[in-house]
């Protein structure tokens, strides 16, 4: 299976249903197909072929999903990148993935401009939404240009569909690799822990379809099991609301983050809205905390499920069962197709009751963009070694015990703390920098670096803020700037982030 095959079937078994509604436009199953044909077809006039990369700047919308489709439907590559990424990171990732072709907003474009010429790779340039520049082929055209039958490319389950770049990192690229096949299983694993079906309409909110978990968990889900999703932008929790009372939505995914605004927003509310219709909420991206959990159950009378995985698992790996009384720290148990071990330093399984590194075995990467030696740490064996700690108990229950030592998560957003420090060490007279996670209720972790100042040197923390503003996503920038005389080291000399 692949997913042009994927959404084929769905259009001919939910032909006239609506596949997805955002706002006050509908598009049915067979009308997504259709499109994304034509959108297929129109990237081969213009000379994108199977294996190249077409990179994606594209905020959430219809069109987003249709030029998805047609990337993958001819065997090329799409490449979805985060809208908030600043031209360093865009510059970096385009000299990793070499695109082809960069579909964007025309929003957007004042900044695309005057970048273009630092980025050879891409002779083309569509542009979607609202304010077209003239200067480019624009979406319409495009979608006007392509006839509406199937592009006969022959596509493999082992064909990589995507490259999903997990943080943008300047330092050091790493773009996931994933197959059509990877994807699919994972939709299928998916719906089956969700129990979701094509009676389900499922709300895509605060969740960006460029990561996994709004693509895979919720997108792809929805169309393999023929449930209708619904789009909403913004952060408003009344919008929110708003709109489940009136599509009757049934499942609503999120990370901690916006459960908890919805919890406070009840609690200063009241429930102004008919949600009888929701049935299920998922929580990701952090294990949930367990009183956000026991007032969802409180407050909206529903099942809350809590799951686990990575952008390199495709997906999520574990999940609590419906109905469950979620206990602290537990993501639940490995889902049909997968396994998962917990490992010691040296790579052996340890006994249930101990912590110690998550390894997981099923539909994983094939591996990190056009870095061997990456892959062949991350996977031994058939084995995903994920770098989360993680502690199993008797009943097969997964606890989180660690995130990655290498990342933050700071509102669901995995942020690689070398990209900052790069930043920072760039600054005159910053002699070394550290970048740790502090723990937040609301957040997760907030970011924190520690500064050491070259002798005689200073630096305002204004003014590294603004250099990090300039030169990262706004959710990289540090909340706190600690400067220190010295920083603490290990015996092996290396800074020792833990007294941090």
């Amino acid at each position: 299976m692949n997913l042009k095959l994927m959404l084929g079937e769905a259009a001919r078994q939910y032909r006239d249903k609506a596949a997805i509604s955002c706002g006050q436009r509908r598009l049915s199953y067979a009308r997504l197909d259709e499109d994304s044909n034509r959108v297929a077809n129109a990237l081969m006039n213009l000379g994108v072929n199977k294996g190249d990369r077409v990179a994606m700047l594209l905020f959430n919308s219809i069109e987003f999903i249709t030029i998805y489709f047609g990337i993958v439907k001819i065997g090329a590559i799409a490449v979805p990148l985060d809208t908030k990424y600043k031209p360093t990171e865009l510059t970096a990732l385009f000299a990793d993935c070499q695109p082809k072709l960069l579909a964007t907003e025309s929003s957007l474009l004042p900044l695309i401009v005057s970048l273009l010429p630092g980025w050879p790779s891409i002779e083309q340039v569509v542009e979607a939404g609202a304010g077209d520049r003239g200067e480019f082929l624009d979406y319409e055209e495009l979608f006007a240009a392509g006839p509406a039958a199937p592009p006969e490319v022959a596509i493999s389950p082992g064909d990589t569909a995507h490259i999903a770049y997990t943080s943008g990192p300047t330092l050091r690229p790493r773009g996931v690799v994933l197959s059509h096949g990877n994807l699919v299983a994972e939709a299928k694993i998916s719906a089956q822990g969700f129990q979701q079906t094509d009676k389900d309409k499922v709300a895509l909110f605060a969740l960006p379809l460029h990561h996994a978990f709004g693509l895979v968990v919720v997108l792809f889900t929805s169309i393999y099991k023929g449930s209708t999703v619904v789009m909403l932008s913004g952060l408003s929790i009344n919008n929110l609301m708003e709109l489940i009372e009136r599509e009757k939505v049934t499942m609503f995914m999120g990370v901690p983050f916006i459960h908890a605004m919805v919890v406070n927003w009840v609690e200063q509310e009241g429930i102004k809205y008919d949600l009888s219709s929701l049935c299920l909420c998922g929580s990701a991206g952090a294990a949930l905390p367990l009183d956000i959990a026991q007032k969802y159950n409180s407050y909206l009378e529903m099942d809350i499920v809590d799951f686990w995985g990575q952008t390199e698992s495709s997906g999520y790996v574990t999940c609590t069962a419906i109905g469950d009384v979620l206990k602290p720290g537990c993501v639940g148990r490995a889902l049909p197709g997968w396994e998962l071990k917990i490992c010691d330093d040296r790579g052996q399984e340890l006994p249930p009751g101990q912590s110690g590194e998550i390894a997981v075995r099923g539909p994983i990467m094939t591996g990190y963009y056009r870095q061997p030696e990456a892959t062949a740490r991350a996977i031994k064996d058939s084995w995903l070694y994920t770098g989360d700690l993680g502690m199993v108990d008797e009943n097969g229950d997964l606890f989180l015990t660690g995130i990655n030592k290498d990342m933050i998560n700071a509102k669901g957003q995995n942020i690689y703390p070398s990209d900052i420090e790069e930043v920072l060490r760039s600054y005159p007279g910053v002699a070394e920098a550290a970048v740790v996670g502090v723990p937040d209720k609301a957040r997760g972790q907030i970011i924190k670096a520690v500064i050491q100042l070259q002798d005689g040197q200073v630096a305002e923390e204004l003014a590294l803020k603004r250099l990090c503003l300039d030169r990262l996503a706004n959710y990289k920038v540090p909340k706190q700037f600690v400067f220190v005389d010295s920083m603490p080291r290990t015996a092996a000399g290396e800074i020792n982030k833990d007294a941090l």
